[in-house]
Order: structure tokens, then C-alpha cells, then sequence
């Protein structure tokens, strides 16, 4: 159930950061989700290195991380992908 939950954060985290991040991402779906599965763990690392990991109620602030860890490496994924098909594209022509 765990890995479950973790596609379904990274998939819903990956959407909130392709929408936040301005301009157009050309990365594919499962890119996305892949990405938005990264910075749910990053996020996690740094809020537990924080001391906000483990909090009564609903984990704000280890969400928050999870976000802007996911808009970072959504950024970063998009441009790598970009490149990357970019170079494929020019190679062909």
C-alpha cells in the first residue's frame, strides 16, 4: 500500500508543480509522476532534518517541503528532458 501511496503523492505533487512552474512543460506524464515521487522524498528528508517530520494534526510544513522540493525537481526534470529530446530531434534532421 505504501508504493501506492507514493505514485498517487508524486503523481498529485508532479501535477501541482507543472502548474506552478510558468511556460509549458513538454515532460510526459509518467516523467511527471516520477519526479513529483522525487521531491516527496527530498521534502521528507528535509523536514525530518528540520524537526517537523512527526507533528499532532495535519503535517503543513513537511507538505510545504514536499511541494517546493517537487517545483524544483519538475523544473530541473523538464529542462533535462528538453534537452535531451532536443538533441535527439536535431540529430535525426
Amino acid at each position: 500500500m505504501g508504493w501506492l501511496w507514493a505514485i498517487i503523492v508524486g503523481f498529485v505533487l508532479g501535477l501541482i508543480a507543472k502548474a506552478i512552474i510558468p511556460g509549458k512543460q513538454h515532460m510526459p506524464l509518467w516523467l511527471t509522476t516520477i519526479c513529483g515521487m522525487i521531491g516527496a522524498i527530498i521534502g521528507n528528508a528535509i523536514a525530518r532534518a528540520a524537526g517537523v517530520d512527526a507533528t499532532s494534526g495535519i503535517d503543513w510544513w513537511r507538505h510545504l517541503f514536499q511541494l517546493v522540493a517537487a517545483i524544483i525537481v519538475v523544473g530541473l526534470g523538464d529542462a533535462a528532458y528538453a534537452s535531451v529530446r532536443g538533441n535527439r530531434r536535431r540529430e535525426r534532421a
